[in-house]
Order: C-alpha cells, then sequence, then structure tokens
C-alpha cells in the first residue's frame, strides 16, 4: 500500500541527510500514518482509513463525514 493520507493527501517526500562533513546523501521523509476505523453514523458503518495525524486532527475538527466528503472532492479518496 501506498504512503498516502486519505484526508489530507500527504505523502512521501525526499531530501538530503546531511553529515557533519556536510556529505549529502539522499533520504526520504514519510508522514505519519495511522490505519484506523471510524464510525459513520450517516451510512450507519465503519470506515477503514489510512490517515495521518494531521488527518486525525482534521476528522476532530470537522466529523468524519465532512472529511471524507471534503477528501473526496479533492481528489484524495478513490472509494467515494
Amino acid at each position: 500500500m501506498s504512503k498516502i493520507c486519505q484526508i489530507t493527501g500527504k505523502k512521501v517526500i525526499t531530501g538530503n541527510n546531511v553529515s557533519h562533513s556536510n556529505r549529502k546523501t539522499k533520504r526520504t521523509f514519510a508522514p505519519n500514518l495511522q490505519i484506523k476505523r471510524f464510525f459513520v453514523p450517516e451510512w450507519n458503518e465503519w470506515v477503514v482509513l489510512k490517515v495521518s495525524a494531521a488527518g486525525l486532527r482534521t476528522i476532530d475538527k470537522k466529523g468524519v463525514y465532512q472529511a471524507i466528503m471534503d477528501a473526496s472532492a479533492k481528489g484524495n479518496l478513490n472509494r467515494w
């Protein structure tokens, strides 16, 4: 599975490891993803989402239904 948050769309980005001698080697920065189950009362069913920590805060703020609808409108969710 890909390392992309289904709510915010955050994904892996690349950068450099920089040593003390200032040598640079490539590295990746992965988002803090969690696989969580959410109950959506509007649909009366459970939904499993792969969300980042920022996505969890978005769900807490907006509610799970509204967060899913916003994410699908942006194209982050393929299922809805």
